[in-house]
């Protein structure tokens, strides 16, 4: 789900600008940022990348991270230099084998000069070798680091590579993994896909984790610590692992209720969305302080304190969701972000109608009702809410009422077509808002720039839909459905708005 924190302070729109493309002049460097209109500064430009291994050792005790990172990599122009986002200390660049010439240029990047300029087309392998403590890396007083009782863990949203991995940190170039990472013997590592090996030597054991679809950076995960780990499959044979730190405490019973569901709820979404997108599934709860949740590619990130209730169910049912929404089908630029949050906020209102504690028509009654016309509510736009806004209540509640509309004005069958057909035409790819409408117009046969315009674009409150405007007018409010306190507290709500 989204509950993530943003940063509040882009860097100078000078980073907007692309790499000047080469000339009769000779190659030229990769734009220091990859063109996102709320994060000028994330990502680069000049190269895609096809492949991260990570081959790592972490010492839970001192926090203390080495690392040799091996990219692979192909230059999209002829490039004198390029950018990797990272926040580490390096010791060592081999690009193409030699050695590379480097910089940090700011806080989270990475400057490399090859000894030969790269051509346009031609492959090629970066070599970092770095080491560092990541817990005191601290980016405009945030980290993306999370230390526990008994290791550490990396999830955040919309950054999260920096402090464990140099990349491309934009989820407009995404990459399979290996992440390869040794720990002391009684310590476990978990991170995305299928665990390939684990294998104990001089008091270290080495666990080597494969993730073979497209993966944004900010989606790999990396968890170390004392883990009681349960593995199974669904009803289709999809392997699902999961993993719960040995000192939850009085949280562990309802974790263990919620994750445990992750093969029952996957099962039931491809239903809906269609094929499950990847190799594995499953989800993790660490020891830690956060109070968020992240879809981190096939194993979702939970923190204790959501499961503080109970059983939280429609929980896995978001972060599960994003696993088309988001994972699979990821942003073009971050503004696009509804594609992502409103789409997994409407799988649990889907998944309250299934368990028969609220119709989806019921919750988009009582949420539209209660938030009146002069409520703030109303003045982001989910479409493009802005980075200040970026994971604000309305991108999640006013963006599944957005779905609701267009479920009531285009109908059940070719609304449930637009879903399935959406994630299948971009599967591994990316997409924007616009997209998704012109998708919606052809697969209906509907014109919907309107319906989108007022329900995601527009900063005031739109009229109630006219079949039920009488019922959401002047009388009590609707009552509110069994499920809403569940579906609300899923959200990750309570957290700072920006940092």
């Amino acid at each position: 789900m989204r509950h993530r924190l943003t940063v509040a302070g882009v860097a100078s729109a000078a980073f907007l600008l692309l790499a000047v493309p080469a000339s009769a002049a000779g190659p030229a460097p990769g734009a220091p940022g990859i063109g996102d209109s709320y994060y000028p500064t994330y990502g680069n430009g000049g190269y895609d990348v096809s492949h991260y291994d990570l081959r790592l050792t972490y010492q839970p005790r001192t926090d203390l991270l080495e690392g040799t990172a091996t990219i692979l990599a192909t230059a999209t122009q002829d490039l004198s230099r390029f950018d990797l986002d990272f926040a580490l200390d390096t010791s060592e660049v081999r690009v193409n084998g030699k050695k590379a010439a480097f910089t940090q240029a700011g806080p989270h990047k990475l400057e490399i000069t090859p000894a030969a300029p790269l051509p346009a087309g031609r492959p090629a392998t970066v070599v970092v070798r770095y080491r560092g403590t990541p817990s005191k890396v601290v980016v405009d007083g945030f980290t993306a680091w999370h230390r526990t009782p008994d290791g550490a863990v990396a999830a955040n949203e919309p950054e999260a590579a920096w402090w464990w991995f140099p990349s491309n940190d934009h989820p407009l170039d995404k990459a399979s993994y290996d992440v390869s990472v040794a720990v002391p013997d009684g310590t476990q590592a978990i991170s995305n896909g299928t665990l390939q090996a684990a294998s104990s030597r001089l008091g270290w054991t080495r666990y080597s984790w494969r993730e073979r679809k497209p993966q944004a950076s900010y989606l790999a995960t990396l968890a170390m610590g004392r883990f009681d780990v349960t593995t199974g499959t669904t009803d289709g044979g999809l392997p699902v692992v999961n993993a719960y730190s040995k000192d939850l405490g009085e949280q562990e019973g309802a974790a263990r209720a919620s994750v445990e569901r992750t093969g029952e709820i996957i099962d039931w979404e491809a239903g809906v969305f269609g094929p499950y997108p990847f190799d594995a599934a499953g989800g993790y709860v660490p020891n830690t302080a956060t109070r968020f949740a992240l879809e981190t590619q096939t194993r979702p990130f939970y923190s204790p304190a959501q499961f503080a209730k109970g059983a939280n169910t429609s929980l896995i049912v978001h972060e599960l969701a994003h696993q088309w929404f988001g994972d699979s089908v990821s942003v073009k630029d971050w503004r696009d972000i509804w594609l992502n949050e409103g789409f997994a906020s409407y799988a649990q209102w889907l998944w309250s109608e299934k368990e028969g504690e609220g119709t989806t028509r019921q919750l988009a009654d009582y949420t539209y009702a209660s938030h009146p016309a002069d409520d703030p509510f109303w003045t982001v736009k989910p479409g493009d809410p802005g980075p200040e806004n970026q994971f604000h209540d309305a991108v999640y509640d006013r963006g599944a009422l957005a779905l609701q509309a267009l479920r009531e004005e285009i109908g059940d069958d070719a609304f449930f077509a637009v879903l399935k057909g959406w994630t299948a035409e971009h599967r591994y790819g990316n997409a924007a808002v616009r997209d998704f409408e012109a998708y919606a117009e052809k697969t209906s046969g509907k014109e919907l720039t309107g319906l989108f315009d007022t329900w995601l674009f527009t900063p005031s409150k739109p009229a109630a839909p006219a079949a039920r405007a009488a019922a959401l007018g002047a009388g009590p409010a609707p009552a509110r459905p069994a499920s809403w306190q569940r579906i609300h507290a899923a959200h990750g709500h309570g957290l700072p708005a920006a940092r």
